[in-house]
């Protein structure tokens, strides 16, 4: 479990004020505005935010530092279609919440409010051309580090320091699912600012991948968008039907 910060519940590694629900044993919060929560997250002393599919969910039941890491982050979103349903068969009914949309709503609020912000991830190609994106919609951002997700193994450690030394508002994480969940919770224990996974947000900011149309987004089939895009994730499509029979299953 996460080192739970001073100004933070030390008994749990969520936020109490926030109402607690399970997806096949995972932990995902059940709030009306996530950017709000977000916000709350911050000015409480910051921590972890997880954004929950119905693929990171059965990824977390095979992998146990996965698992680990989600049941101590302070904040796990509804992102996927199919968690928001699983949550609906046990009586609440949530709204979606895009861990893309989220991440954004956190990048303009810190321009406005002159958070320090780090991104780590993606390639280098994809974070050169995020950064000139940033610049021009978000010039007065105070990006205090941006680095590629293409280091050298014996860099990071390195890096590493140098992002706890920054002391980061925001730190964006783009490492893939699920080093970027095991990584962040590895290092943001005892540390302010909120740490976000983004899985490929970065690519769809830098304009190198599209995000599925609204519409496949309001008929939950946006991971058919996906596939189409990245036909090689055919393998773990097959998550997601595994999903759906193991929440009905359950009733």
């Amino acid at each position: 479990m996460a080192t739970a910060h001073p100004s933070q519940p030390a008994a749990s590694g969520h936020d109490d004020s926030l109402g607690q629900m399970t997806v096949l044993g995972v932990p995902v919060a059940v709030c009306a505005d996530v950017f709000a929560a977000a916000l709350a997250l911050h000015q409480g002393g910051g921590g972890q935010i997880v954004t929950l599919n119905a693929e990171m969910t059965m990824a977390a039941r095979a992998d146990r530092a996965l698992g680990e890491a989600i049941a101590a982050a302070q904040l796990v979103i509804p992102d996927g279609a199919g968690v928001v349903w699983a949550l609906a068969r046990q009586g609440r009914r949530v709204r979606r919440s895009p861990g893309i949309e989220l991440a954004w709503r956190l990048l303009e609020h810190a321009a406005q409010m002159q958070w320090r912000v780090a991104l780590v991830g993606a390639s280098p190609e994809v974070m050169a051309a995020l950064r000139s994106r940033l610049a021009q919609d978000l010039p007065s951002l105070p990006l205090v580090m941006a680095v590629h997700g293409y280091q050298e193994p014996g860099a990071w450690p390195a890096l590493e320091q140098q992002l706890l030394a920054l002391q980061p508002d925001l730190v964006l994480v783009a490492l893939g699912v699920p080093r970027q969940e095991t990584w962040t919770q590895r290092l943001h224990q005892g540390r302010p600012g909120l740490w976000m996974g983004v899985g490929g947000s970065f690519d769809v900011w830098a304009g190198v991948k599209t995000r599925a149309p609204g519409w496949m987004g309001r008929c939950q089939i946006e991971w058919l968008f996906r596939l189409i895009q990245e036909p090689s994730r055919w393998r773990r499509m097959l998550s997601l039907p595994a999903f759906a029979w193991q929440v009905l299953r359950q009733g």
